[in-house]
């Protein structure tokens, strides 16, 4: 514990949650703002499940180029180009109508994603000592899921509130809220991308992010088949609400997971910590095979929410090693729109593989891209030697 109230005493690193939670909350709601919209304008549950899912893609996909203007342009740029624009086009969704219309607005809307994460990431390097850093990107990655378990259910509630439209204002607000405060954080204006060095590789072209974009491809794939598995078999066991209550608790191990990779010594350096517990990880995914909704989903859930949390912190300390010198930003945009775009294949697979089998295969499909992941990791361990740095150090 002392470690994170050294950390909190950092008033940068306070300022830094504050002022990007918000924004955050926005993220976890956009989802199912989406969903309610598309669905009390159509009465289509598939129609409303495509635009929440052109959203995802969208955004994913357009990662990349949004970190690439952040290291070429800086945070403030692209804090109060794409904030603004974002809020905008949540209040545009909401006076749109019909199902092309909303999801083009959906697909748009993805494109404008404000980078908040992305320009939090990297300031961690320098906001606090390099001996807290572990323990700031720990406080960081709870922060985050946080925002995955509320924004759900600020969404649902407003949504199915006798004022349907509160949800898209309520998210366009708190994007501002956060976007605002974080573009006023004096280390975030003085903030800047270290520079690359003459002859160093491009994130193509590093062996090191080779092996990392590879295995996002699987882990991606992975991810969504299972996300998909959990409220396929809900509803076919006719507990849809279920799913909803196993993410829930998954996504709150999930932070308890990070917290304890933050409080775990500075001897057990970031690739050592990866490896270990990514094999932990891929046990996790076993029991999923054989759950249905019940206690054995919810345990399930709740083992592989807590090692995904743990997991998160090692593999965020590690990418500063691994990535070549000037690409803080652009590195984890390219890697989040690899794994996010293989994460929406996986779910269209994901899905229909549950319905014209079982929601069970699905499982099994996730299994076996995290087996071959952790098998890459394994084969391709001397490129992660960079990685076997502690920050400290």
């Amino acid at each position: 514990m002392r470690a994170y109230l050294y950390v909190l005493r950092n008033k940068r690193a306070r300022h830094m949650i504050v002022a990007a939670f918000p924004a955050r909350l926005a993220y976890g709601m956009v989802g199912l703002d989406l969903y309610f919209k598309v669905h009390d304008d159509t009465h289509s549950i598939a129609l409303a499940g495509i635009a929440a899912g052109v959203n995802g893609i969208f955004a994913s996909i357009s990662t990349g180029m949004r970190a690439s203007i952040i290291a070429r342009l800086g945070n403030m740029v692209a804090l109060r180009f794409f904030v603004p624009g974002y809020a905008l086009m949540l209040l545009t969704v909401d006076v749109c109508h019909g199902a092309t219309l909303l999801i083009i607005a959906a697909g748009v809307l993805g494109t404008t994603a404000p980078p908040i994460n992305l320009s939090v990431r990297p300031m961690w390097k320098t906001a606090v000592p390099e001996e807290q850093y572990r323990t700031a990107v720990a406080i960081d990655t709870a922060s985050l899921n946080i925002g995955v378990i509320l924004g759900p259910v600020f969404a649902t509630t407003l949504s199915l509130s006798s004022h349907p439209s509160s949800a898209l204002i309520a998210t366009s607000f708190f994007c501002l809220l956060g976007g605002i405060s974080l573009s006023l954080l004096e280390f975030t204006k003085q903030w800047k991308p270290d520079k690359k060095e003459e002859g160093a590789p491009s994130i193509f072209r590093s062996p090191g992010m080779q092996l990392l974009i590879a295995e996002a491809v699987l882990i991606g794939f992975g991810t969504g088949t299972y996300q998909i598995g959990i409220p396929a078999i809900s509803s076919l066991h006719n507990m849809p609400r279920f799913a909803g209550l196993a993410f829930g608790v998954g996504a709150t191990l999930s932070i308890l997971g990070s917290l304890m990779a933050g409080m775990l010594g500075k001897r057990i350096v970031p690739v050592k910590g990866f490896r270990v517990i990514y094999l932990f990880w891929f046990l996790t995914t076993l029991p999923f095979m054989f759950s249905n909704p019940g206690w054995s989903l919810l345990l399930a859930s709740s083992l592989f929410g807590f090692i995904s949390g743990a997991e998160q912190v090692f593999y965020l300390e590690m990418l500063e090693f691994i990535r070549p010198p000037g690409s803080a930003i652009t590195a984890l945009g390219w890697v989040w729109t690899i794994e996010g775009s293989f994460t929406a294949v996986g779910q269209s697979f994901g899905g229909y593989v549950s319905e014209h089998q079982s929601p069970h295969v699905a499982f099994f499909i996730t299994t076996v891209m995290f087996g071959l992941g952790l098998t890459m990791i394994h084969l391709g361990r001397k490129r992660l030697k960079p990685g076997q740095s502690s920050v400290s150090s």
